[in-house]
């Protein structure tokens, strides 16, 4: 069986398409649209242009996967259409132009997912969970590869950007103003957090993170790992940064180049409230957690 799972997120759109076998299933090839849904959204809704958007993306998705002469696609929504006011109206104008159902998933369950798809039955045993996106980030707490708690903050790498990002970049004041909001929302949800040594990433944020970070410290490009400081220092070079780094971000993350800065603001808060020694970035996350409990029925992908 081919599964199409389409990953309605707040700044990408992302089609994946999965070869099911034998309760297990393998990534074939995936697509990706930086659509910017969250910053579609004007007093708390998503905007007309904003649904036409998500609905001309979707119906080039379904056009692809018919043109492949598959017809098995699933959809479901995060951030981008969980934390607006009009919801129901969002799905129910999607699902008309389209034709595709969509699955408005919790951030609990967001974050049960993440886990599932990036973390269960692979990776540390112990640890916590950081996925970034968009317009949400989900932190859970895991031992032994089984959640001890999750929580969902409601920010993320471009909605922080389209609340207090002036230009390209932020400056200083914005940069303590967005330090200042994830600090807030931690404090709500966790105030007291225990140390925890390792981190497993998750998004896109991260992914470009890691990019960035080998060529700007020289490692090797295939390294998927950043220590705490690395972290840091590397947030302190994309501050300001000259025109070499700026080359260097076109080179690594030409699509995130607006949204890096706050989303590692985000990162390096965390792994400071947590005492984080280091960042392991997981190439799978909650699309393959959905597709193992939403289609295979809960077994390992």
């Amino acid at each position: 069986m081919i599964c199409g799972i389409i990953d309605l997120g707040s700044n990408t759109i992302r089609l994946s398409i999965y070869q099911c076998e034998n309760g297990r299933g393998k990534l074939l090839t995936n697509r990706k649209v930086m659509a910017g849904l969250a910053g579609y959204v004007v007093d708390g809704e998503l905007s007309r242009a904003g649904i036409q958007v998500a609905c001309q993306t979707l119906e080039e998705y379904k056009a692809l996967m018919g043109n492949l002469g598959f017809e098995n696609l699933r959809v479901f929504a995060t951030a981008s259409l969980r934390n607006v006011s009009n919801t129901a109206e969002a799905v129910s104008q999607i699902q008309a132009a389209t034709g595709l159902e969509v699955d408005v998933i919790s951030g609990t369950e967001e974050a049960r997912l993440s886990f599932l798809g990036a973390v269960h039955g692979q990776g540390p045993e112990e640890g916590l969970l950081i996925d970034l996106g968009g317009g949400s980030t989900e932190l859970v707490k895991y031992q032994g590869r089984e959640i001890l708690s999750s929580c969902s903050l409601s920010l993320g790498s471009l909605s922080l950007y389209s609340r207090f990002v002036s230009r390209l970049h932020p400056t200083k004041p914005e940069r303590k103003a967005i330090r200042a909001q994830v600090r807030e929302q931690l404090e709500r949800h966790d105030p007291t957090p225990a140390p925890i040594a390792h981190a497993c990433g998750v998004g896109g944020t991260a992914r470009a993170a890691c990019k960035v970070a080998n060529l700007a410290f020289g490692r090797n490009q295939d390294c998927l790992t950043l220590t705490a400081k690395e972290l840091h220092k590397l947030l302190k070079l994309l501050r300001d940064p000259d025109r070499q780094m700026l080359n260097l971000l076109l080179k690594a993350a030409p699509d995130r180049i607006h949204t890096l800065v706050p989303g590692l603001i985000v990162l390096d808060t965390v792994a400071q409230a947590y005492a984080l020694e280091d960042l392991t970035v997981s190439r799978c996350g909650v699309r393959e957690g959905y597709l193992q409990d939403r289609v295979l029925g809960g077994e390992r992908p």
